[in-house]
């Protein structure tokens, strides 16, 4: 039997979905009587990672669909630049 810990049983390994553990809290508060807003301002994205953040959790901004925008807003502007095409 092989004693080794695989990367995937280490706990410092271990990965979530934010928007899963942004429900559960928000589900725990709607449990207490309370009604939180997430985002009542604009996009829920960065106060999520904030709530996140603050539970110890590293967002992930690979989910974060604003970031991929700028992405393909940023690839656009290149390939005009370059090769003079939207």
């Amino acid at each position: 039997m092989d004693n080794d810990v695989s990367q995937n049983d280490d706990p410092q390994h271990e990965t979530y979905n934010p928007w899963t553990v942004v429900h559960l809290v928000f589900e725990h508060l709607a449990d207490a009587g309370l009604h939180p807003v997430l985002g009542a301002t604009g996009h829920p994205g960065e106060p999520a990672a904030e709530l996140l953040r603050c539970l110890g959790i590293r967002p992930d901004p690979q989910g974060d669909h604003r970031i991929a925008q700028q992405k393909e807003s940023q690839l656009a502007e290149l390939r005009e630049a370059f090769f003079g095409e939207p």
